[in-house]
């Protein structure tokens, strides 16, 4: 049965080829060997199968060889994208701490100002009951001088009257014209000096009812300047105050529970010279509460200053790198950090204030440090060649804590980058970029 089959192939394959042979001629005989149609078919499928491989496999690696060369293009250019992306948020980052720098600057001479302008506020209140006691004084001296005189004016009349009427009376008492004359000059010059002094009283009211005058108008013109100072400070309370509360908000923090878990670390009060500053509020007085309400912002402000130290607001890398993997689903898996690769040996730094609780390797992770931040947050940092801390150490921000390295399941020198909210891994990222809009 397979031969019938086999030769109806060769009946229906010999109109296109037909069967040929192949002499091999010696010195003695001469061969020929028998190709078949059905053999110079297999043959033929043979020879262009393995063209139509080759082919293939030349398309094929030809393709990979321009697929290559175009991802390391993309990569060096994703790269330079990177580079530039870091300096520029470098360079906002500077100019961000000089404008920081700029304004504590500019809070300390407005407060250097107020200042200067409550102690000469005080000063001239001082001075304005000073010179209201002293016209009170000069009116009671008036008005008893201008009794006395009006008594002497009585006195003085009486004598005349009693001079005119009754000459006849005082020479018979022995009382010569000589002693009345004497008495009716001394009253007379004591008039005078009297009303020289009314005069000078008179003047010296005057005098003082200008300087009152005078200064109602400095005070006035010192508490317009107090107001514009205030204004001022108010404003930039508000304007520095706004992106430090959009910071931890971006970063998913509560701002007011943050400052209060700080503030009931830093409450400490108290000493022999009592308070460092003397109380403000006072309910009579309206700029007392607007002192009060900008020394509350500026106290806020000096607390979310002690927030941004504890909390992982800066970067882990400062020397160059490039963002080789993101946060979230990688290769069907959960990946709960950022990549950022770089030399083998490059220095890694903590992210903020905190304690070290592990130091060593871990499966996957190898030589891993886990740092512990108030505000029950928690950082890591993978696949280190070095570890330059210990368990319970404290670190700060900024400290060098290990070396990039290639440990653990890596492929190649790379930090892997943690941040956890009470336990639960969330964008590192988020923190980064929150501290990169503000600083």
């Amino acid at each position: 049965m397979p031969k019938r089959l086999l030769g109806r192939l060769n009946t229906a394959l010999e109109r296109r080829l037909p069967e040929q042979r192949l002499f091999l001629r010696s010195d003695t005989e001469t061969r020929f060997i028998r190709l078949k149609p059905t053999t110079q078919a297999v043959a033929l499928a043979g020879t262009s199968i393995v063209l139509a491989w080759s082919i293939v496999a030349t398309a094929i690696l030809l393709m990979d060889s321009i697929g290559s060369g175009g991802a390391r293009e993309q990569a060096r250019r994703e790269q330079a994208m990177y580079e530039n992306r870091l300096d520029s948020l470098s360079r906002e980052r500077d100019q961000r701490a000089e404008e920081a720098t700029a304004a504590q600057e500019r809070f300390a001479l407005a407060l250097e100002q107020v200042s200067d302008m409550q102690s000469r506020l005080l000063a001239s209140e001082e001075r304005r009951k000073e010179l209201e006691t002293g016209i009170g004084v000069i009116q009671t001296t008036l008005r008893r001088t201008m009794t006395e005189r009006d008594s002497a004016r009585a006195q003085s009349a009486e004598l005349t009257a009693q001079l005119t009427g009754t000459g006849t009376e005082l020479a018979k008492g022995g009382t010569s014209a000589e002693d009345v004359s004497e008495t009716l000059d001394f009253l007379t010059a004591a008039l005078g000096r009297t009303a020289g002094e009314r005069d000078e009283m008179a003047k010296t009211a005057f005098d003082a009812v200008a300087a009152a005058d005078e200064i109602a108008y400095e005070k006035k013109l010192l508490e317009e300047r107090h107001d514009e100072i205030f204004t001022q400070l108010e404003e930039a309370v508000t304007v520095s105050m706004a992106p430090l509360d959009k910071m931890f908000t971006s970063a998913g923090l509560d701002p007011d529970d943050l400052l209060a878990q700080v503030k009931r670390g830093y409450s400490g009060q108290g000493g022999p010279l009592g308070p460092l500053m003397p109380p403000v509020m006072n309910g009579d007085d309206p700029d007392s509460g607007r002192a009060a309400k900008i020394l509350e912002g500026l106290d806020r402000m000096n607390l979310y200053r002690l927030a941004v130290e504890k909390a992982p607001f800066a970067m882990p890398v400062k020397s160059s790198f490039r963002y080789s993997s993101g946060f979230g689903r990688r290769w069907g898996r959960m990946h709960e950090g950022i990549d950022m690769a770089g030399a083998s040996g490059t220095p890694i730094y903590s992210t903020g204030d905190g304690t070290v609780v592990y130091a060593g390797w871990q499966n996957g992770y190898g030589n891993l440090i886990r740092i512990k931040h108030d505000f029950g947050l928690e950082t890591r940092y993978g696949h280190l060649s070095k570890i330059r801390v210990s368990v319970g150490q404290k670190v700060s921000r900024g400290d060098r804590i290990g070396d990039m390295g290639n440990t653990g399941r890596s492929t190649g020198p790379h930090l892997h980058y943690e941040v956890r909210t009470n336990g639960s891994a969330v964008n590192p990222m988020t923190f980064i970029k929150a501290a990169n809009n503000v600083f």
